[in-house]
């Protein structure tokens, strides 16, 4: 073997096939020798590593494709100081495209001295592919976004194959397209599927991590979510392309799962401890809650970062939705000129993708709704909780209709940036939100203490399940208002998997650790009528000014008897009416919170109501 040259383009981090053999990178600046390991079966061989500066090298002759291999540092040990380097550690490379095996938790992954190689997953070598520029997106906003997790997805779905179930490959089925059709979605948002490692709590209640926001290695596929790896997924994208469906991937780069002071050694942290945003006593930063806070104001945090964004645009992902995506421009604050944002717009591919941010975190000033830029969009949780209030009785007809109105008072300008949603992932479902007044988390192992303890929710008469024909009806037309409304606002609205036909996650609002039956959507006993509704309503929006952004200046408000709104009319609890006139025809939006219904019609034709 010999050393790669020093040469800025031999510091394109991971594993690169060369003329007859591999080459090796990665960044350990503190690390004091590094070793690479290759692996052949359950034998290691080791090899030596040359420093470039921040970067390691090594080219190894007669390796290729298909090759297994993992990272070897030694360093100071000192993790109250934030130092980790563990020789005994295997580590996974930060640029790994594949991996051979999902992570486990093991308490032996924070022993120091303790060998991890039976433990941890092998990195694989892969060959280049000289894909073309991806397509512009399919996506565009506007259109209906569906928020869905892979594996919950289809794990209980009669017509796709047991062995296909759960799985990227499953949503191509014919079966699971022919729902996204239905539903006129312009677009799938895959909860994440890059290899994830379960939170130290959850193994020892017997529970694993099932949504995936704790992440090791960006890149990686997530191998019992995506078996057949960067293939499946690009036939997957393909194959929802070719019937006008986008991908769209939420992505995790505010921290990773080596978690706080005594978690695992995985990877960066073993390679890079300075990848983590630190407190100028050396403590971890958890703006993120989860223990660590990757730190942006890192030139090689970025680069990651941006790479990993390249690597999906190419395979054809229309764009990405940002977990606590303040974090990406803290450097330590929030800077709504970040580095990040001008690097994402000066890439030529990326320029081109879809960017949607969860815009807060739990940091300092970490709410930062409206701060991004001008092309992306963002998550909107004031639209999510105006139109429960409003719906629930304790909210007024003017903040309701400036959520309708793509949040006017954050999002000016022509074109509303707001992503609606009345539920998602994190927090009850729609029809736990008409059935619980309070969270049932016990199921997580923790007393009831996790998730959001201050929803905006109310039950109906009856806490959980009702066989009270009253009852029933009334969650019925609370969801049927809901969506509605969700159909009707400007912006891009957002459903969730599962709403659209009742699901119920019992009321859980943090299910992050139900991979079962609690979370598994149940495709035999959906409430069709309802799943009928949202296909109407998604009919009724695309296509006509609704779908349009621009309509804000064309709006003629009234009360509900047709009066023009005046400041005391929009204090009322009780609703309104909206005109939209087109060359061809007038949309009209009449919300009526007495009669617990929302009508919307074009001309004078009822197209759909509660």
């Amino acid at each position: 073997m010999r050393p790669a040259a020093p040469s800025p383009a031999d510091r394109t981090c991971g594993a690169h096939l060369r003329d007859g053999g591999t080459s090796f990178t990665v960044r350990a600046p503190e690390a004091t020798a590094l070793h690479l390991c290759l692996f052949d079966g359950a034998q290691e061989r080791r090899i030596p590593m040359q420093r470039d500066g921040d970067y390691w090298h090594v080219e190894v002759p007669l390796v290729g494709a298909g090759q297994r291999y993992g990272y070897r540092a030694a360093g100071r040990h000192d993790p109250a100081n934030a130092h980790w380097f563990d020789p005994a550690k295997l580590l996974v490379d930060p640029y790994a495209i594949e991996l051979d095996t999902r992570f486990a938790y093991d308490p032996a992954l924070s022993v120091f001295g303790t060998d991890t190689a039976a433990l941890m997953p092998k990195a694989i070598v892969q060959r280049a592919s000289a894909a073309p520029l991806p397509e512009p997106p399919l996506f565009a906003p506007g259109g209906l976004i569906y928020e869905l997790n892979v594996r919950s997805f289809t794990m209980r779905h009669p017509d796709v194959p047991p062995e296909q179930r759960g799985t990227i490959a499953a949503l191509a089925h014919p079966a699971i397209v022919a729902h996204f059709r239905k539903l006129g979605v312009a677009a799938i948002e895959l909860m994440p599927i890059v290899a994830w490692i379960d939170e130290r709590h959850l193994p020892p209640l017997g529970l694993v991590n099932a949504w995936g926001y704790n992440p090791v290695a960006p890149m990686a596929l997530d191998p019992r979510l995506c078996p057949g790896g960067v293939a499946e997924l690009r036939a997957t994208v393909a194959a929802l392309r070719d019937v006008g469906i986008g991908v769209l991937l939420d992505l995790v780069f505010n921290h990773t799962g080596e978690s706080d002071i005594g978690g695992p050694t995985l990877s960066l942290r073993g390679l890079d401890p300075r990848s983590y945003a630190h407190a100028p006593d050396g403590s971890l930063i958890n703006d993120a809650g989860t223990g660590n806070t990757l730190d942006f104001a890192r030139p090689h945090v970025r680069d990651l970062t941006l790479a990993t964004l390249r690597h999906f645009a190419m395979l054809g992902i229309d764009g990405f939705r940002f977990d606590l995506a303040p974090v990406m421009a803290r450097s330590p604050g929030f800077d709504p000129a970040a580095p990040i944002f001008a690097a994402i717009a000066a890439d030529p591919v990326l320029s081109t993708r879809i960017m949607i941010a969860e815009p807060w975190d739990i940091g300092p000033g970490g709410y930062q709704l409206g701060k991004f830029p001008d092309n992306w969009l963002e998550w909107n949780d004031r639209f999510r909780d105006d139109v429960r209030r409003f719906w629930r009785g304790d909210g007024s007809s003017g903040a309701l209709a400036t959520r309708i109105a793509g949040s006017s008072d954050t999002f000016g300008g022509t074109h509303t940036r707001s992503v609606n949603f009345v539920a998602a992932h994190d927090g009850f479902t729609l029809a736990d939100m008409l059935a619980y007044a309070g969270r049932h988390n016990h199921a997580n192992g923790e007393n009831n203490r996790d998730g959001h303890g201050e929803e905006v929710c109310w039950n109906n008469g009856t806490e959980g399940p009702s066989d009270d024909p009253a009852i029933r009806t009334a969650r019925d037309i609370d969801a049927r208002a809901l969506l509605a409304t969700l159909f009707a606002a400007r912006g891009t609205p957002m459903l969730t998997a599962g709403d659209e036909f009742g699901r119920s996650q019992r009321g859980n609002n943090n299910a992050y650790a139900q991979d079962n039956d609690a979370t598994w959507l149940d495709w035999t006993n959906r409430d069709v009528a309802l799943e009928d509704f949202v296909a109407r309503l998604s009919q009724f929006r695309r296509g006509g000014p609704l779908a349009d952004q621009a309509w804000l200046q064309s709006a003629d408000w009234r009360d509900m008897t047709d009066r023009p709104m005046t400041p005391d009319r929009w204090n009322s609890t009780g609703g309104f009416q909206l005109r939209l006139p087109t060359p061809h025809h007038t949309i009209y939006i009449r919300i009526d919170r007495g009669e617990r219904r929302v009508t919307l019609a074009r001309a004078d034709l009822l197209e759909s109501r509660p």
